[in-house]
């Protein structure tokens, strides 16, 4: 069996490699697990932005009796007006 010999230039290449593939391995685990976590951190404030947006939603819900509750008021205002106007005539004839 044969060895196979490597001068030092190239057993120097050789570690060089090695080590450059080992900086390279622990720089994308690093990036990765950095977005893992972005996702994960993503991930939690969508569920806060969606709740948020659900409970106004449900708050919201019954907007569509504020016009109906208006018109209930202006009907309520006409008819204080009305006995306002009333009272003010029937007064005037009482103290005149």
């Amino acid at each position: 069996m044969e060895l196979l010999a490597l001068t030092d230039t190239q057993e120097n290449l050789w570690w060089g490699v090695i080590i450059g593939g080992f900086v390279v391995i622990v720089a994308v685990v690093a990036l990765l697990t950095m977005l893992v976590l972005l996702v994960r951190t993503i991930e939690r404030r969508v569920e806060v932005i969606k709740d948020t947006l659900e409970r106004a939603a449900a708050n919201t819900g019954d907007t569509a009796l504020i016009a109906e509750t208006a018109d209930q008021v202006d009907a309520v205002l006409t008819e204080g007006l009305e006995h306002h106007l009333f009272l003010g005539r029937v007064l005037d004839k009482v103290r005149s």
